[in-house]
């Protein structure tokens, strides 16, 4: 019996054209001959040893037939580049076996499978996809919240029991505390022109008793809960995904840049960042844009003085979209060749 530790991965074996056409996928400058996969790579940076444009390996994926499944890499696994018909292509080249094979003798082995290799960083967005949330001005104004807590508590931690009022019957009587955070708004728009609220994961909460007001006990709370925060249906446990597939939007895409995480007015490669576009803009997770900072205005002090002038936008790094919500999306940046500032533009890389 033979037991292979795996790495699952979507990373595509990639043939990269070499054709005059706008969109060619081109290689990177000092791309490698071979490289070989280890444990703690992503697919976005085996990608970039290879492309110059590591998200568009998608667009150029060539099944390799001498594969079993092509999806899966293993560590020890070696890429390399190959020339057929002219064409510079990467194939997957399989590890000695004797790397892949655990041997299982009549005694009881433990085998540690590997994880499989993402796309993106996981630690820089786990919170961001276990908790995180953006809700619309309309759910705050429709949801419960907490009116009262026992004991005429001033804060609540767990298994405390609070009193909520418009607390809307769910099936399962599983619900949600959050506090509205970080409000979002499109730079420039007036104060009531909300494209939606961050809501804080407070904590959870069981419904004891429906009424006016209702029952509820807190169970693992997070953070003290306070009169006033809101209460939300529960939303289903999610398996949490981090192989997204990389790739440009099927149309055009441009907005900015509206709130930042960790910092006040810059950020870098592998920090999070708020757009002020989402699902109904069309955007969807994995799709990558480019960032633009936008042009200074200088005066012409040479030919025509005193005239003004705005100089071009500089494009200043790439982010990938990882979670979207109606009005606004959360994008990590992948690269940076400069500083990312607070309201730059993004478009279609």
């Amino acid at each position: 019996m033979i037991i292979r530790n795996t790495v699952s991965a979507l990373l595509l074996i990639v043939i990269m054209g070499m054709s005059a056409q706008a969109d060619t996928v081109v290689l990177n400058p000092n791309y490698p001959n071979r490289y070989v996969v280890v444990k703690g790579d992503t697919l976005w940076d085996i990608s970039a040893r290879f492309l110059r444009d590591p998200w568009k390996w998608p667009d150029v994926w060539q099944v390799n037939p001498q594969i079993a499944n092509p999806n899966l890499i293993y560590p020890g696994d070696v890429i390399s580049l190959i020339f057929r018909d002219g064409k510079p292509t990467l194939q997957v080249e399989r590890g000695p076996a004797e790397s892949n094979v655990v041997k299982l003798e009549p005694k009881v082995r433990v085998t540690t499978l590997e994880k499989p290799i993402p796309t993106l960083p996981t630690d820089a967005i786990e919170q961001f996809l276990l908790k995180a949330q953006v809700i619309s001005p309309e759910e705050s104004k429709k949801s419960g919240y907490i009116v009262s807590m026992e004991e005429e508590r001033l804060i609540g931690g767990t298994g405390n029991k609070i009193y909520a009022r418009h607390l809307k019957q769910d099936p399962g009587g599983r619900y949600e505390v959050v506090r509205m955070g970080k409000v979002y708004r499109n730079p420039g728009a007036s104060k009531n022109d909300i494209l939606g609220y961050e809501a804080l994961h407070i904590a959870d909460a069981r419904v004891d008793a429906y009424g006016d007001p209702s029952t509820l006990t807190l169970l693992k709370a997070s953070r003290e809960a306070l009169i006033g925060d809101r209460i939300l249906p529960a939303k289903d446990e999610m398996t949490i995904n981090y192989n997204f597939q990389p790739r440009a939007p099927d149309h055009q895409i441009q907005g900015k840049i509206i709130a930042l995480f960790d910092a006040v007015s810059r950020v870098g490669q592998y920090q999070v960042v708020v757009l002020n576009r989402g699902l109904n803009d069309g955007l969807r997770p994995g799709h990558v844009l480019a960032i633009y900072h936008a042009g200074a205005t200088v005066r012409d002090t040479v030919a025509d003085k005193g005239s003004e002038l705005t100089l071009p936008d500089s494009r200043s790094g790439v982010l990938m979209v990882f979670r979207v919500f109606d009005k606004v999306s959360y994008a990590l940046i992948m690269t940076a060749t400069r500083d990312i500032r607070l309201y730059d533009m993004v478009r279609n890389p």
